[in-house]
This record gives C-alpha cells, structure tokens and sequence, in this order.
C-alpha cells in the first residue's frame, strides 16, 4: 500500500510538473505568434496541472487506514477524484469554447500567426506523449482510475495538439486566420467529450458496477476446485478502488460440523485470492444442502453465462 501511494504521488508531481512547463511555454509563446489555438491548448495544460493536483491529493487519502467512518477504507477516493478530473476537464473546454465563440461573433480581423506556434505545438505533442505513457505505465500498475483518467486525458491532448497543428498547416497554406480559431473551437468540444467519458466511466465503479466480468468467471472456477462446495450463488462483487470485495453464498452438506464447514469456506476463500490477486476481502454465506431461495433476486449465478 505504501508503495503504491509513492508511485501514485511521485507520478502526480511528475504530471503537475510537466504539465505547467508545457502551459506556460504554449500561453506565451501562443500570445507572441498570435495563435488563439495554441493559447487554447496552453489554457488546456494549465488544467491538466490542476488534476494532477487532485491526483496528488487523493494519494494522501488512498493510503489512510480503515476507521469508524470509513470502515471499508478510502480507495474509492481514486473514483471520486477521477470524477472530480472530469468537471475540472469539462470546464476548461466549456470556458475555450465560448471565449472562441465570441471571437467568431465579434468577426475582428485577425493577422496570420507566425510559424513560431508551429515548433512549440510540435514540442507540446512530444511532451504529451511522454506523460501519457508514463502515466497509462503507472496508473495500470497500480490499477490506479484517476491515473489512468488522467493518462487518457494526456492522451487526447495529443490528439488536441495535432488538431491545433493541422489548423495551423491549413491557416498558412489558405492564408485564412479564421481557420485557427475553428481549430480552437475544435479543442474545446473535444476536451468536453472527455471529460464526459471519464464522468461515465467512474458511473460505474460508484454504482458498484464491474468493468470486467469476466472476473466472475474466475471465481466460479476458483469455488469449483474446493471439495464439498455445491451450487455458489449470490455472487456479488464491487470495486474498492483497485480492489474488490467478494460476497457469495455457497450450499454443504447439512450434516457437516460448523468447524468444517468454516474450513470448507477457508479454502474457498484462499482459492480465489489465489485467481484473483486484487481482492480486498470476501465474505461467504453458508447453507445447508438444497436449501433454494426462489426469490433471489441479487447477485450473479451459472446461469448469467454461457461459458
């Protein structure tokens, strides 16, 4: 846990870092070639600093232990973070927006920006690149959302920089400064598109909901090793930042003692921290033989797959 936290705060301050000298050099030198795009992608950067801000943080948080309040602990803090990530993403796109619109609106004429905007665009796509993949590294490591939000959000601005290049390409080769500004409007509906998938994402993690179900799979196959376990059912899995928590109802024999029944349930416990190496903890219901609930209406059975 310790470690984990290192990586995800040494990550952070790398992120804030790069993120802040990319800013400052594309808002100035954005200003100096007289390219809205470029000042709209530097504004865009000067966002990302501020969630890697979050990110930094919630890796304080991430590393508190379980108490009184928060008995399950607060890996969820990496979920709300991530959604915290995607207002602060979808702001800034709203605010380039409609400062990009009102300069379409007001129509002033505008001289062609120099080539300058050119060399530092190429030099933000380079540095973008780099902390996208720095960032993906870590945040799947440590099977980080927030890390690996801010990754794909490095990553789109990759993309941004390429649009804000091609509408440079396209405003010297017509002569048309205008070209520039729709560049910038570009930017900003994409910055907002992100920002939106990274809301829906994290939807899903706070509503207890899996990314992969496959993960059920796993833990059938990890029950049906175990001697004496018949027909697991309930199964009910959510996600505790990287980890997950494991309920499920399993039937034995009837007849079996409360000792050996509990070591049945040892073993299956044991067999699927062995599959699935991110568990936080499981919880097993035991029940006697045949003893069938018709009016479960929870958790994930044989049934829900065709394997």
């Amino acid at each position: 846990m310790e470690d984990r936290k290192k990586e995800i705060i040494k990550a952070s301050w790398t992120s804030i870092i790069g993120n802040a000298v990319l800013s400052v050099l594309k808002i100035v030198f954005g200003i100096i070639a007289g390219s809205l795009a470029v000042v709209g992608d530097g504004i865009d950067s000067a966002s990302d600093v501020v969630t890697s801000f979050i990110t930094l943080l919630t890796a304080r948080i991430l590393a508190k232990p379980p108490d009184i309040k928060y008995p399950y602990g607060y890996e969820r803090a990496d979920t709300i973070a991530a959604k915290a990530l995607s207002f602060v993403i979808f702001f800034a796109g709203a605010q380039l927006g409609i400062s990009t619109v009102m300069k379409i609106i007001e129509n002033q004429p505008r001289s062609l920006p120099s080539t300058l905007a050119i060399y530092i665009t190429l030099v933000s796509i380079a540095g973008k690149i780099m902390l996208a993949v720095y960032l993906y590294r870590i945040g799947k490591k440590q099977q980080s959302s927030m890390l690996m939000a801010n990754a794909k959000n490095m990553q789109n601005d990759v993309i941004i920089s390429l649009a804000v290049l091609a509408g440079l390409f396209f405003t010297f080769i017509l002569r048309l400064p205008i070209v520039d500004t729709i560049a910038a409007l570009a930017v900003s509906l994409w910055v907002m598109k992100t920002a939106f998938e990274i809301f829906k994402q994290t939807n899903l993690e706070l509503m207890d909901g899996i990314k992969n179900p496959s993960v059920y799979k796993q833990i059938f196959e990890a029950i049906d090793s175990i001697e004496g376990v018949t027909n697991p059912h309930k199964v009910r899995l959510r996600q505790l930042g990287h980890m997950y928590m494991v309920d499920i109802d399993i039937e034995v024999d009837a007849d079996l003692t409360v000792k050996e029944a509990h070591e049945i349930a040892h073993e299956v416990e044991e067999s699927i921290k062995e599959k699935i190496t991110n568990v936080y903890d499981i919880m097993i219901h035991i029940e006697p033989l045949g003893d069938v609930n018709k009016n479960e209406k929870f958790g994930v059975t044989r049934k829900h797959f065709t394997w």
